[in-house]
């Protein structure tokens, strides 16, 4: 009776650990699951962007004539220009001299006193030979969306050439399509060092943000009224 019993209960332990493990082992395929259908989510935009505006990102020597040059903030250091965006201003000058564009219109945040990434930019450009009348600033240009919508609405821009690093460009391109811009964009490479990798995981999440703006198109933080700073750049450069 007690040797029965004995087997009796180690079965049962035995039972016990076996569904223990099998639980553990569907939870752990479910989080798996779970896990693989959120990653997927998570990079179906960056693969929506990097399938459908592939064939218009290219360099300052492949890129079509067009009237404007759009060339986004990308940080300041001591009140000048950070490496990377000067990147992006160099080529905006290379597109310039190459008479690929008539006037360049720099768009960044100017959300504080202390910080002003337009005027950086434009004092880069003109410090480097581009007219003064040429250079034509946006100080609400919060992001990218905001840039881009800003662009056509305020600024009337309904075809340009838009210049940023070759991880960002494709939902540049995005916004601006969606916005009423027809683009082609200049994609400047970088070193593959820290700041292009954080810059890379950074638009996996700004990829599912651009997804939501082109399905909604929402305004601006700051609407305002129509400038013509563009329209008077471009008649300026008729002139010539």
């Amino acid at each position: 009776m007690g040797f029965g019993t004995g087997i009796a209960d180690l079965l049962r332990r035995r039972g016990g650990l076996l569904r223990v493990r099998l639980r553990q082992r569907r939870t752990q395929r479910r989080v798996f699951q779970l896990a693989t259908v959120l990653s997927g989510l998570a990079l179906a935009p960056s693969a929506w962007l990097f399938l459908s505006e592939g064939d218009r990102v290219g360099t300052v020597q492949s890129a079509p004539s067009a009237p404007v040059a759009v060339v986004f903030g990308a940080g300041l250091d001591q009140g000048k220009p950070s490496p990377y965006l000067e990147h992006r201003l160099v080529a905006a000058l290379d597109l310039y001299r190459a008479g690929k564009v008539r006037a360049i219109l720099v768009t960044g945040d100017n959300g504080r006193i202390e910080y002003d990434e337009p005027d950086a930019m434009w004092r880069y450009l003109v410090d480097h030979g581009v007219p003064q009348g040429r250079v034509v600033r946006d100080y609400a240009g919060f992001d990218t969306w905001n840039s881009c919508t800003r662009a056509h609405r305020i600024f009337g821009v309904d075809r340009a050439v838009l210049v940023s690093q070759d991880f960002h460009v494709r939902r540049a391109l995005a916004l601006c399509e969606a916005a009423g811009i027809r683009s082609y964009a200049v994609g400047v490479t970088e070193p593959q060092d820290v700041t292009w990798l954080y810059g890379g995981l950074r638009e996996v999440a700004g990829a599912g943000k651009a997804a939501v703006n082109v399905l909604l198109t929402p305004d601006p933080v700051f609407l305002g009224p129509k400038e013509e700073g563009i329209s008077k750049a471009l008649a300026e450069a008729a002139k010539r």
